[in-house]
């Protein structure tokens, strides 16, 4: 692999392990897409670092067990700010 995919692939996974970003978040940070976050994620880092991989993998885990509460919450939000008519 070349060493600048491998650097992003770390710097990616030590941010998402550090913030608990979801993959979105951290796409927009690292100005990339979510499809190459996730690929960087689930095929790239286990061969780097097993380690970070393995932390990175809780975190998106939790984010995916949560993703529904998330949604939720953006749209009691958006109806009680529509709601002071």
């Amino acid at each position: 692999m070349r060493q600048p995919i491998e650097e992003r692939c770390i710097a990616i996974g030590q941010y998402i392990a550090d913030t608990g970003a979801t993959v979105r978040a951290a796409a927009q940070h690292f100005g990339m897409s979510k499809s190459s976050v996730h690929k960087d994620m689930d095929q790239r880092l286990p061969l780097i670092n097993q380690t970070l991989a393995g932390q990175v993998r809780a975190v998106l885990s939790y984010n995916k067990a949560v993703r529904h509460l998330r949604g939720g919450d953006a749209t009691r939000r958006k109806y009680r700010h529509h709601s002071t008519d």
